[in-house]
C-alpha cells in the first residue's frame, strides 16, 4: 500500500498491477503508466436498478438485461463459413423463470467468456425467432459475482478482445486507490476550473470511473472535454501568439497596376461575395505582419479568381507567388486557368506578351531536367510572378527573388507543417492563403484553424446552372439501362459526361490510393474497379461510336495530361476517371456525372465530384449509382446528398459520420480521431468557451507563469505537431 499511496501519473502500470497484468494493458490500449490508464474514460453507464425483467421486454427495441448464462451451444452455419453461438440466459430475479435466446456469429470471444453461470448485462434489439424473442449479436459485460453492479451504475469502456469489461474496470479501480491529489496535478489553472465550475482532476477520475448515479459521470466526463478544448485551444493561441511576433512585407494595392489591368479586362461582375472576401484579403495584404486566411466557398463559387486578384495585388507590389496543388493534374489545371484568365497578362517576355505582365510556370516532379532547370531558375530570378506547384514546390532547391504570398489549395489534403514549409527561412515570412472547396462548419473552423483567420465566399455566380441529383439503384434492369441510354442522349446533345469509379484495378495492393475518403465501414467490400467499367461501356449497345477517355493517378504525366487535354476539348465524350477529378477541372460542357458504387464515397466528396458538371450555363445531372439496398445505411447518406446541394449543412452531416482526424497533424481529412471525448459539432458551446479562456491565459510569459500547464500542452503535441510548434 506504500507503493500504491506515491502513486503519480507518470508510475508505471507494473508497479501497480503487476507485470503480467500491465502487458496485457499494453496489448490492449499500448498504455504503460497509471495516467494513460485512468484517461481511458467510459463510453456510457448503465444503471442495473432500472433494466426491466426478461420478460417484460419489448419488441423492436433496444434494450439491457442484467442475467445469467444458463446454456451454451455451437453448430456449424450451412449457408457461409464459421460457426453459430447460441445461449440462453435466465433472469436476475430469482423468482423469475424467464429466459431469452441470444446468438452470436462467429463469436469467438463470447464463446470464451459466456459460460454456464457466467453473470453479465447484455444489450441489444429484440428481435423474434421462430416465436420466441431473441437477441442477435448483443453487446455484452461481465459482472462479478459479488453484486457490484446492483449499488451504483457502472462504466462500460472502449475495449478490445483482450481485456473484459468486468477486467478493465476492477484494474482501474485497483489504480484509483492509489490516486493522490499531489501525484496529479492538474493542469487547468484554479481560476479557469472556478469560472467553468469544473471538478478537480483526481476527484474527476474518481467521478467518472465510480460514480455514485450517472448525472455525477457526465459532468465529469464534460470536466475532460473541456480540459481537452482547453489545451487544445492553447496550442492554437500560442501558435497565434507566435504568428503575431513575425513580420511581412505590406503588400498593398498599387494604382495602375497587373491587377486594375486585370479587374478592367473582366466579362462579368463580380460576386457581392467576392468583393467582400476580396477586400478582407487586400487588407491583410496590406498588413506588417503575415496574412494567415483561409478561403472557403461552395463548389463553383469563384475562390480561384478572388486568389488571383490576391496575387496580382503581391506581384504589383513587387513580390512572387507560390501555388500549392495536391495533384499533377489539379496543378496543370490551374495553371491553365490563370493562363486563360489572364491571357497576354501571363507571357511576360514572349511573344504576344503584354507589357506590364508576369508569367505563370508549372513545377511538378514528372517534368524533366531541362524544363525543372528553367521553371526554378524564372522563379529564383523573379520573372516568374505565379509559381504553381505540386509537392515538388517544397523542396529545398526552389528558391524564389521574393516570395510574397503561399496559397495552397485544397488545403485538407495537406497538414499544417507542409503547408508551411515554403514559408521557412530568414527574413519578412510570406503571406499565407489557404482554399479549399469542401466547406467547414463554424465550430470546425475554429478548432483546426485557430491560428486562421477564416472568410468565407458565400454564394456562387449567376452563371452557374442548377444540378439535379438522383440515386440510381442499379440493380434494378430497368434503372441500369436508363444510366446508359441517358449518357448517349447527352453525348447526341452534343455534352459530355463524366464516369467516377473508386478504384482502378481489382487489386486494392496494386491500386494507387486514389482517393476515397469517409466511406461506410459497412458497406460491401467489392466495388467495380475501372479496367471493368471500360470494358462495360465500350461493349454497352447504347454508347456504340462514343469516343471514351480514361484518366487516373497511375498514368504517366503525359498521358494524363492528354487525356485531360482531349476531354476539354471535345474529341472524347465520356471521361472515365477515379477521383483525380474532384477537384479543379472545369469543363463546361460537361452534363452528366455517374458516380460508380457512389455508397463508397464520403458526402464532400460526392459534393466535390458533383461539382465537376454544372458549371456553365446548361444544367447538370448527377447520378449516384449504387448496388445496396434501399434500407441500407450508406444509401441514406446518398439520400443527403441527393436532397440538397448546401455544402455547408452537407459537411455537418460528413463531419457526424467522419470525425474530427488529427485536427493538428497532417491528417486533416477524418477517419480515425485524435479527439477522446471531444466532438467538434456536439461541443461546439464547449470549444468556444475554452477559445476565449485560452486567449486569456496565453500571453508572453505564459509558460513560466502556469508550468503545470504548458507540460500538458507539450505532451499533448506528438513530435509532428511539436516541430511546427517550434518552427513558429
Amino acid at each position: 500500500m506504500s507503493e500504491l499511496a506515491a502513486l503519480t501519473a507518470a508510475t508505471e502500470l507494473s508497479r501497480v498491477i503487476g507485470a503480467q497484468s500491465a502487458k496485457v494493458v499494453h496489448q490492449a490500449f499500448e498504455y504503460t503508466t497509471a495516467g494513460e490508464l485512468l484517461s481511458h474514460l467510459p463510453r456510457r453507464y448503465v444503471e442495473v436498478g432500472e433494466i426491466l425483467p426478461i420478460d417484460q421486454l419489448p419488441h423492436g427495441e433496444d434494450v439491457t438485461v442484467v442475467a445469467t448464462v444458463a446454456h451454451a451451444s455451437q453448430r456449424r452455419m450451412q449457408s457461409r463459413r464459421g460457426f453459430l453461438l447460441e445461449i440462453e440466459v435466465e433472469d436476475a430475479d430469482p423468482s423469475s423463470n424467464a429466459r431469452l435466446k441470444m446468438t452470436f456469429f462467429n463469436g469467438y470471444q463470447a464463446a470464451k467468456e459466456l459460460l454456464p453461470g457466467t453473470r453479465a448485462v447484455f444489450s441489444g434489439v429484440v428481435d423474434e425467432y421462430r416465436g420466441e424473442p431473441q437477441l442477435s449479436h448483443p453487446e455484452y459485460t461481465l459482472l462479478g459475482q459479488d453484486d457490484e453492479a446492483e449499488a451504483r451504475p457502472f462504466p462500460v469502456y472502449p475495449s478490445s478482445g483482450k481485456l473484459s469489461q468486468l477486467r478493465i474496470r476492477r484494474t482501474v479501480g485497483t489504480v484509483l486507490d492509489g490516486v493522490a491529489e499531489d501525484g496529479f496535478p492538474d493542469p487547468i489553472p484554479a481560476a479557469v476550473r472556478s469560472k467553468r465550475r469544473l471538478p478537480g482532476l483526481v476527484e474527476a477520475y474518481e467521478s467518472v470511473h465510480r460514480p455514485k448515479e450517472v448525472p455525477e459521470a457526465y459532468a465529469a466526463r464534460r470536466r475532460f472535454g473541456y480540459e481537452e478544448a482547453f489545451l487544445l485551444q492553447i496550442v492554437l493561441a500560442e501558435r497565434r501568439l507566435n504568428e503575431a511576433g513575425r513580420l511581412a512585407t505590406p503588400r498593398p494595392p498599387r494604382a495602375g497596376g497587373l491587377a486594375e489591368a486585370f479587374d478592367a479586362r473582366l466579362p462579368f461582375e463580380l460576386t457581392d461575395g467576392q468583393q467582400e472576401v476580396g477586400r478582407e484579403l487586400s487588407e491583410a495584404l496590406s498588413q506588417t505582419h503575415p496574412m494567415n486566411r483561409l478561403v472557403q466557398g461552395e463548389v463553383g463559387s469563384g475562390k480561384t479568381l478572388v486568389a488571383l486578384r490576391a496575387m496580382l495585388q503581391v506581384i504589383d507590389a513587387g513580390g512572387q507567388v507560390a501555388m500549392l496543388a495536391p495533384t499533377e493534374v489539379l496543378a496543370n489545371q490551374h495553371v491553365a486557368t490563370l493562363r486563360a484568365l489572364l491571357g497576354d497578362l501571363a507571357s511576360r517576355g514572349m511573344l504576344g506578351g503584354a507589357e506590364g505582365g508576369t508569367r505563370v510556370e508549372l513545377l511538378t516532379g514528372s517534368l524533366n531536367t531541362k524544363a525543372r532547370r528553367e521553371v526554378l531558375l524564372a522563379a529564383a530570378s523573379g520573372e516568374a510572378g505565379i509559381v504553381v506547384g505540386t509537392h515538388a514546390l517544397l523542396s529545398d532547391n526552389v528558391q524564389f527573388a521574393e516570395l510574397g504570398l503561399v496559397v495552397v489549395d485544397e488545403q485538407h489534403r495537406f497538414g499544417v507543417e507542409q503547408r508551411d514549409k515554403l514559408r521557412e527561412g530568414e527574413g519578412p515570412t510570406p503571406h499565407l492563403l489557404v482554399m479549399t472547396a469542401t466547406p467547414i462548419p463554424r465550430t470546425v473552423a475554429m478548432t483546426i484553424f485557430g491560428d486562421v483567420d477564416v472568410s468565407t465566399l458565400k454564394g456562387v455566380p449567376a452563371r452557374r446552372a442548377p444540378i439535379s441529383t438522383f440515386v440510381v439503384p442499379v440493380q434494378l434492369p430497368a434503372w441500369r439501362e436508363r444510366l446508359f441510354s441517358l449518357m448517349r442522349e447527352q453525348v447526341n446533345a452534343g455534352h459530355q459526361v463524366y464516369v467516377v469509379v473508386p478504384r482502378i484495378t481489382e487489386d486494392v495492393a496494386e491500386d494507387d490510393g486514389e482517393r476515397v475518403r469517409g466511406s461506410d465501414q459497412g458497406a460491401p467490400a467489392q466495388r467495380t474497379p475501372l479496367e471493368t467499367m471500360e470494358r462495360v461501356l465500350r461493349e454497352h449497345p447504347a454508347l456504340q461510336g462514343v469516343s471514351i477517355g480514361v484518366l487516373h493517378g497511375r498514368l504517366p504525366s503525359e498521358e494524363k495530361a492528354a487525356s485531360m487535354a482531349a476531354f476539354e476539348a471535345g474529341r472524347t465524350q465520356i471521361l472515365l476517371a477515379t477521383t483525380v477529378i474532384e477537384v479543379g477541372v472545369d469543363v463546361p460542357n460537361a452534363t452528366v456525372m455517374a458516380i460508380i458504387d457512389a455508397d463508397s464515397f464520403g458526402i464532400s466528396q460526392l459534393h466535390q465530384l458533383r461539382g465537376r458538371i454544372g458549371r456553365g450555363d446548361l444544367p447538370g445531372t448527377c447520378l449516384l449509382v449504387t448496388s445496396l439496398d434501399h434500407d441500407h445505411p450508406s444509401v441514406e447518406r446518398l439520400e443527403t446528398v441527393a436532397a440538397t446541394s448546401d455544402g455547408f449543412e452537407l459537411a455537418e452531416k460528413d463531419l457526424e459520420l467522419r470525425r474530427e482526424g488529427n485536427i493538428l497533424g497532417q491528417n486533416q481529412s477524418g477517419g480515425r480521431s485524435t479527439l477522446k471525448t471531444l466532438r467538434v459539432m456536439r461541443d461546439a458551446k464547449l470549444i468556444a468557451a475554452a477559445r476565449d479562456d485560452a486567449a486569456d491565459v496565453v500571453r508572453p510569459g505564459w509558460r513560466e507563469e502556469y508550468p503545470l500547464l504548458a507540460a500538458a500542452v507539450d505532451a499533448r503535441l506528438d513530435d509532428d505537431e511539436a516541430a511546427y510548434l517550434e518552427r513558429g
